[in-house]
């Protein structure tokens, strides 16, 4: 089998842990049963030998897998990785995800996008990018008695992605620990305000209302303290056409949502400001993981 995980963008500014949406960028890896185990790695991690050794999405295939058949079977695990590490674009969300989804192809059991978005919580605690990555599109999710409730819209083709990645990583572990204890209830209701707002922007298809929305009082600005230069990023593209610009989950990618018309300028802009960076012009995923029989 051949699976294919999309990219998120989680948070999109006030949805801290509960928004997200899926990007045309993917991981892919194929499973193949063999007389030994085996891994090979391309693209993202290929330098890193101990990602042979120590692979979470092994880990995790194996841990489900022994579960539903009851032994450890031999494959070939082959991994064709583009989305970045550790840069806001959800790669460990693509990885549990995905690791979930093959265990059950290979295991033979008809396991529902629901089941694995659920089981996908035991792995990573709030649905913000796992839910855009097993259904796609943009989502809006919360968790009720320990399982994913969560509503999904397609994302309109006349709407692309702009990406700005930095070469820095940031860990979201770390990132958690700059956030403060509590917050203000004039911050908090501003947060629930734009949440409602951004929600019903996608659902209806205003984007004109993302530029009112799309703004945070939680935890973007403490985060970007780490990399100053994303406050010119954001200043810079919604100067130049972006609908919305917002850090990409807990950073250090910037995400911005434009009309496709504007991609183009939006990204060449962007480019000429952050030679040092990686800027890309994305479509977005309305499936989300995709099993391919080989």
């Amino acid at each position: 089998m051949r699976i294919k995980v999309p990219a998120t963008s989680a948070n999109l500014g006030p949805g801290f842990d509960t928004l997200g949406l899926a990007l045309g960028l993917y991981n892919y890896v194929n499973i193949t049963p063999a007389s030994c185990y085996s891994v090979s790695i391309k693209g993202e991690g290929e330098d890193k030998a101990k990602l042979k050794v120590n692979n979470i999405f092994i880990s995790i295939f194996y841990e489900i897998y022994q579960e539903l058949v009851g032994k450890r079977d031999n494959f070939r695990f082959e991994f064709e990785n583009n989305i970045p590490f550790s840069r806001g674009l959800g790669s460990s969300s693509a990885v549990i995800v995905g690791a979930i989804a093959s265990a059950y192809e290979m295991a033979g059991v008809k396991a529902s996008k629901e089941i694995v978005l659920n089981r996908a919580l035991s792995y990573e605690n709030h649905p913000d990018n796992i839910a855009p990555a097993v259904y796609g599109g943009y989502t809006s999710s919360i968790v009720y008695e320990g399982s994913v409730k969560s509503i999904r819209k397609d994302i309109p083709e006349l709407l692309s992605a702009v990406v700005v990645i930095p070469d820095r990583a940031m860990s979201t572990a770390q990132s958690r620990t700059q956030l403060p204890k509590s917050y203000s209830m004039k911050d908090v209701v501003y947060n629930l305000s734009r949440v409602g707002l951004m929600s019903a922007a996608f659902l209806s298809e205003n984007w004109e209302m993302l530029r009112y929305a799309a703004s945070d009082k939680m935890h973007e600005n403490r985060r970007m303290k780490k990399l100053k230069e994303l406050f010119k990023v954001r200043q810079i593209a919604l100067d130049n056409r972006a609908l919305m610009s917002t850090l990409s989950g807990s950073g250090s990618t910037f995400f911005n949502l434009c009309y496709k018309k504007d991609a183009l300028h939006l990204e060449k802009t962007l480019k000429e400001a952050f030679l040092a960076y990686r800027v890309e012009t994305l479509e977005f995923d309305n499936h989300g993981y995709e099993i391919i029989k080989r």
